[in-house]
């Protein structure tokens, strides 16, 4: 692979020489020589790009932030005043880096090994033997065999076997088209049914997807989970706002307070003047926020991939934390992939008897293509010898849900869906299929057709002799029923879309242990948009749904305001897992499942799929606690910024060593350890409205407190608090608010989060005296330890109140905004 690989990279500048197309022998395929002389002139199956950030973009993408700048300026600016010590923060950034940039790498090579694993493999006709290798070593004119499922690699010509493809992810059109011998396969389409031999003609950069992608590259935004968008905007705000706030912080401390204070020179007024405006700036940055959210969900891809679940899209996993409707299929997530075909039942024992039909069937599965479980199931049943022979066949199609094969002999017989064969007629069966579905069996109708059927024929009932039933099952899941409970007991609806007989569909959820199994209904009477809505608000189970119609029920869930996770494992899976928020795919299905899911499970085990709503879970739970620490000193310090901008005596109060000590002890350590925490509770609200919610009352204790302290140092001026007792003072406020709040998120206690908070704790009580010389920490007099003692007092009883008091507003504000959304939607 490496050589392929390294070949890719320089194929951009190296000139190659043409090689002539070669109308290759389906039956011999391309020899060795001709296969190494198109590889090493680029005319490889090479992708357009890597879909993972290489290593090296990793270190960048964290060293080369926004953020990370602003500090370096920063840092820059308090070296050139002499302030070394107030760098410290830059241990914090590079500690946050080092962090992000290991775990990320950590998780690349963990799904890069999974990607390994589950690396694409297909069949290529080479020295006219047939072996399986990767797709990105195919070569142009190389002979390749496609089947039912399988995706097209690169752009290919029939040249053996007939097949219908679906081109929905090429086109956006769900339609089967039929291909012949001569027909063209464009690379991105996927097959639904037969099986070929085709010639590739366009392969890697040259094949029709790849030259999409490269076309939509320039046009293409990354779609970002709500939280992602939410720390973007907050981020773009405070980016904006640095700038002009910076400038004018300086020239308030330069112009104005220093000349109304202690004497000082030019160079100690700018050097006063950096400091506090860096100080300032620093508070109002969150800066381990974005990393912090960065790491957590690179966490997760970790976790996921040590349970055999391949992270395609990071902001599935967000997504998963809000999903509260789940799709599911019967075959391959309740019940087991493997079809067992049972003795069919003869509709007409007089005229077909059992010997008569089984010769029929092991004719027609003998002729017919078994590309799919269910025609593989009987084609395994009916293996017997018999003289028929077939004339032609057409394959069967999940628009269709029917096959046939007609023989030399001129019969013609259909195998499929009783109600689509059937249709006005099949009242005369009904009976006979219900006692079967009712049992849990899929039921497949075997009848004589009385012409000969050709490609895009439709079926006339009137024409059908009924011969006999075909019960088949699939045993349900042993894991099945725990997995439902558990999405049951966690707020989230299951719907289980399948394309069989609802009434069997139905009896198997029931089984299963799904809630309300009994409430199905039959895809075929849906017609308008509007029934499909009137739909999912009053069933769970439906049966006989068509590619198309999954589609369909996945929209009108999201149009109920449901976020959907669809799980799938099929062709006919494809549209609805694409335009699901989560599609899940189970990597044991189909080629083309794998390639639109975002998540796939390479296990194929459907109770891994809890593990994975936990982790989305814990995610968004742990970062929304944990952002809410950041967004405490950066309300604070923005607000605090403005006040003390707008009076021209008021000291900024704190220091850029100080609020590095802080951010460290009350921000930092505690947002990594609590967003790595176990959390499965259910995500509720948006956001960033969560996190401002939470936020908000440590933050306004933390400035009514500062003001209260900034009053006394302008009331009883220097003889009192001194300038460095009021920074001093300044940081044991926000300090110990700050273990207040952490505190309060760490609610409900259990002995991790007191451990937490108690040492944390220790670790502030350890600067304030034991290296109080190294962070410039003053000495406070008996005069100044009683003002601290009296706002701290306040600050725990402030906060409390403030507490309440949002909790009551935002409780109020929410009754009012639901009452006019009722009223508006009343008025319409």
């Amino acid at each position: 692979m490496n050589f392929f690989k390294n070949k890719a990279k320089s194929q951009k500048t190296k000139s190659f020489k043409t090689i002539p197309v070669k109308e290759t022998d389906p039956t011999l395929g391309l020899n060795d020589a001709e296969v190494t002389e198109r590889a090493e002139n680029g005319l490889s199956n090479l992708p357009v790009e890597s879909p993972m950030k290489s290593e090296r973009q990793i270190i960048l993408d964290n060293c080369f932030t926004f953020f990370n700048m602003v500090f370096v300026v920063l840092a820059v600016c308090l070296l050139l005043v002499g302030r070394i010590k107030e760098i410290a923060f830059l241990g914090i950034v590079f500690a946050n880096t080092a962090i992000g940039i290991y775990q990320e790498i950590r998780s690349k090579r963990t799904v890069d090994k999974l990607t390994l694993m589950n690396v694409r493999t297909i069949n290529v006709i080479r020295n006219g033997k047939a072996v399986a290798i990767e797709t990105d070593k195919l070569v142009r004119d190389d002979i390749v065999e496609f089947g039912a499922g399988d995706q097209i690699c690169a752009d290919a010509v029939i040249v053996l076997g007939s097949i219908r493809a679906n081109e929905s992810l090429i086109t956006g059109e769900a339609d089967e088209i039929q291909k012949e011998i001569g027909d063209t396969l464009l690379s991105g389409s996927f097959i639904v049914s037969g099986s070929c031999r085709a010639r590739l003609t366009s392969v890697g950069a040259d094949s029709y997807a790849s030259k999409l992608t490269l076309e939509a590259k320039n046009n293409t935004k990354s779609s970002q989970s709500e939280m992602m968008r939410s720390l973007d905007k907050l981020i773009r705000i405070i980016g904006i706002i640095l700038g002009p706030l910076g400038i004018a912080l300086f020239i308030k401390q330069y112009f104005l307070f220093t000349e109304d204070t202690v004497p000082m020179t030019p160079f100690e007024a700018v050097r006063e003047s950096v400091s506090a405006t860096v100080s300032a700036l620093i508070g109002m940055i969150p800066e381990g926020l974005y990393l912090l959210t960065s790491v957590a969900l690179a966490v997760s891809v970790f976790r996921l991939a040590k349970k055999k679940v391949l992270t395609q899209d990071l902001n599935c996993i967000e997504t998963l934390a809000r999903v509260n409707a789940l799709c599911v299929d019967k075959t391959g997530t309740i019940t087991e992939s493997k079809m067992e075909a049972l003795e069919p039942i003869a509709l007409d024992p007089d005229t077909y008897n059992k010997d008569m039909i089984d010769e029929l069937l092991s004719g027609f599965y003998n002729a017919a293509d078994a590309d799919n479980d269910t025609s593989r199931a009987l084609a395994e049943k009916f293996k017997g010898t018999t003289y028929m022979r077939a004339q032609s066949k057409i394959p069967f199609s999940s628009a269709t849900k029917w096959s046939s094969v007609t023989f030399k002999d001129g019969h013609t017989y259909v195998v499929g869906a009783p109600e689509f064969i059937m249709t006005n007629r099949y009242g005369e069966i009904e009976d006979d299929v219900y006692d079967l579905s009712s049992k849990g069996y899929r039921v497949l109708l075997f009848c004589e057709y009385c012409t000969h059927l050709k490609q895009g024929d439709t079926i006339d009932c009137e024409m059908c002799v009924p011969i006999a039933l075909l019960p088949l099952i699939n045993r349900i899941r042993p894991e099945a029923p725990e997995t439902f409970r558990y999405f049951a007991s966690q707020g989230v609806d299951i719907y289980v879309i399948s394309g069989d007989n609802p009434r069997s569909v139905s009896e198997i959820a029931k089984q299963a242990g799904i809630k309300n199994a009994e409430l199905w209904v039959d895809a075929n009477t849906l017609k308008s948009n509007s029934d499909y809505e009137a739909a999912v608000k009053r069933y769970t189970v439906f049966g006989r749904v068509t590619p198309d119609q999954k589609r369909k029920l996945v929209a009108a869930l999201k149009k109920q305001g449901k976020t959907v996770a669809m799980t799938g494992d099929g062709v006919n899976d494809v549209l609805a897992l694409k335009d699901s928020d989560c599609g899940i795919a189970m990597a044991s299905g189909s080629e083309a499942a794998c390639h639109v899911a975002k998540l796939v499970l390479l296990n194929s085990d459907f109770s891994a799929l809890p593990s994975v709503v936990a982790e989305g879970r814990r995610v968004i739970n742990n970062i929304e606690r944990s952002a809410s620490l950041f967004l405490v000193k950066n309300i604070f310090s923005f607000a605090l910024s403005i006040i003390t901008l707008f009076f021209a005596n008021m000291p900024y109060p704190m220091m850029p060593l100080h609020l590095s000590m802080i951010s460290a002890l009350t921000i930092g350590i505690p947002s990594f350890v609590l967003a790595l925490e176990p959390n499965k509770e259910l995500v509720k609200g948006r956001f960033l409205q969560n996190v401002i919610t939470r936020a908000t009352p440590g933050a306004v204790t933390n400035i009514l407190m500062i003001l209260l302290l900034e009053m006394f140092y302008l009331t009883f001026g220097r003889e009192i608090i001194s300038l460095d007792s009021l920074r001093t003072m300044s940081a044991l406020i926000v300090s110990v608010i700050g273990l207040m709040v952490l505190y309060h998120i760490c609610k409900p206690l259990n002995w991790k989060r007191w451990t937490l908070v108690g040492v944390m704790s220790v670790g502030v009580l350890f600067c304030f005296t034991v290296l109080s010389g190294l962070f410039e920490f003053a000495a406070l007099d008996a005069k100044t330890s009683l003002i601290i003692f009296v706002l701290l007092l306040l600050s725990i009883y402030n906060i409390k109140f403030i507490n309440r008091v949002f909790s009551y507003l935002y409780e109020l504000v929410k009754k009012l905004f639901k009452l006019l959304k009722e009223k508006a939607e009343s008025e319409e």
